[in-house]
């Protein structure tokens, strides 16, 4: 699915959210900027426009790799990359977030931006995210979600269930692809649920910011110093 609508993803993705899922990327790369972590994940990195904004910020000697299963998503990446001159800072590979190749303990800071709800084991593919982070190490994660709102939250159904898979799938071709995004994000867990998850999976310090009214959440955690899973 990912693959067929890889050409079309960053505009579609800009137009339907009003170049709002800009800012709330802007949000979450302060993380960064403030850390200057020195090796970073970036998970479901997709066509790589947070793991390109991530390496722009990033201190000299920093390398950032991103991971994502759809080869056509990764294809697109490759060009912005190469077209933004960061081939030397920015690493692109095909991975399975489940069960990812790095080794324990490997990078400061793993992030994933709009990709954890289609995780097919959520849990799994959180505790791998620990794994891989070094003691201390933060993770970050942006995820689409459904205001707290009631008024906000019933106009949001309206254009996210109704309006918007007519717009993607007349423009994309695909319309089980803008069909499968609101459902994804409405079968997501709520911000506690979520939480739960994470300090099951071993995080602890975790944070939690709604951006714009509750459609996007942020989400901050720690690997500590000593853990057990």
């Amino acid at each position: 699915m990912f693959n067929d609508i890889a050409s079309d993803y960053d505009p579609l993705n800009h137009l339907m959210s009003m170049n709002v899922d800009k800012h709330w990327r802007k949000k979450a790369l302060k993380q960064f900027i403030t850390d200057k972590p020195q090796n970073i994940l970036d998970v479901a990195c997709g066509t790589g426009d947070f793991s390109i904004a991530i390496a722009k910020s990033m201190s000299e000697g920093s390398h950032l790799t991103g991971v994502d299963l759809s080869e056509g998503m990764l294809e697109v990446m490759k060009k912005k990359v190469d077209a933004a001159n960061l081939s030397d800072k920015i690493s692109i590979e095909t991975g399975d977030c489940e069960n990812l190749r790095f080794e324990d303990n490997t990078f400061d800071a793993v992030t994933v931006a709009f990709g954890v709800r289609n995780f097919e084991n959520l849990e799994a593919g959180l505790c791998e995210i620990q794994r891989v982070l070094k003691p201390q190490g933060k993770a970050v994660i942006l995820e689409l979600s459904t205001p707290a709102n009631p008024i906000i939250a019933w106009f949001y159904k309206i254009y996210f269930v109704h309006i918007m898979p007519l717009i993607g799938g007349s423009i994309s071709k695909n319309k089980g692809a803008y069909k499968y995004l609101p459902a994804s994000v409405l079968r997501f867990p709520k911000k506690q649920e979520f939480i739960n998850i994470l300090s099951r999976c071993g995080f602890t310090a975790i944070s939690h910011k709604a951006l714009t009214f509750g459609i996007c959440r942020m989400y901050v955690a720690q690997k500590p110093t000593k853990y057990n899973l």
